[in-house]
């Protein structure tokens, strides 16, 4: 049976929907994969056994979606070596860490929420072309990142506490402390010729028959990383500018 082109991209739509109804991630990423999969033609197991007869389940010679979904989990174990780290960030934490890092920020007069928050994006991207890879929102936002603009906003509000700031405020300053560490780890990563994201693109494109290199792209990657860099400058001078807008009232 012919399926149109256009159908193939219904994953998209899945991983759209299924985000905005709030839905479990891997739950909406694993179904996307094995609808997109289907509608590609892929048979959903490798090899051939007592399902060999029924379409879309086997089929000689080809790899099943299955197969390919679990070969990338055991390819890319290495990932989620970063839950190594919660118990050293969560002792540290218990002994002040983020009362600490507050405190420190503090003294510092001209240091606000969006200020620090362009300095760590900027730190981010440098460590992506210096090919460094960092467990970002465990190792450096929750503990450092997200006190430091906090106790930030909390010297510019001249506030005693977390508590007498507003809900908004705070939930502003979470978001973008996920932001700037999102910014700068996915397009800092692109910016160094060994990291998994420009290698990913690579594997893909030498895939599909193009001949490209490594370091072309990482050219090509260089714009969009500068384009993000000062996108999220605005960004963050908004956020300041609204904390400004709400002190002044």
């Amino acid at each position: 049976m012919h399926i149109p082109e256009l159908f193939k991209l219904a994953g998209i739509a899945i991983v759209i929907v299924g985000l905005a109804l709030r839905l479990r991630t891997t739950l909406v990423v694993v179904t996307a994969a094995i609808i997109t999969g289907l509608l590609a033609g892929l048979p959903l197991f490798t090899g051939q056994g007592i399902f060999q007869d029924i379409p879309y389940l086997t089929r000689a010679g080809q790899e099943g979606i299955i197969n390919m979904l679990g070969r990338a989990f055991a390819d890319n174990r290495l990932m989620i070596l970063f839950i190594l780290t919660l118990p050293a960030i969560g002792l540290a934490e218990r002994y002040g860490l983020q009362e600490q890092a507050a405190r420190f920020v503090r003294r510092i007069k001209a240091a606000t929420a969006g200020r620090l928050l362009i300095i760590y994006q900027l730190f981010r991207v440098l460590m992506g072309i210096l090919g460094i890879r960092l467990n970002g929102h465990p190792a450096f936002v929750r503990p450092l990142t997200y006190p430091m603009t906090l106790g930030a906003t909390e010297a510019t509000a001249r506030a005693k506490t977390v508590d007498a700031l507003p809900v908004k405020t705070i939930e502003r300053i979470k978001a973008a402390n996920a932001a700037s560490e999102n910014y700068g780890n996915f397009y800092g990563q692109n910016l160094s010729p060994v990291l998994p994201g420009i290698l990913l693109v690579y594997g893909v494109m030498k895939g599909l028959g193009y001949p490209v290199s490594v370091w072309s792209l990482v050219l090509y990657a260089i714009p969009i990383a500068s384009l993000s860099v000062v996108i999220a400058a605005v960004q963050f001078w908004l956020l300041d500018r609204k904390e400004r807008k709400r002190l002044a009232k």
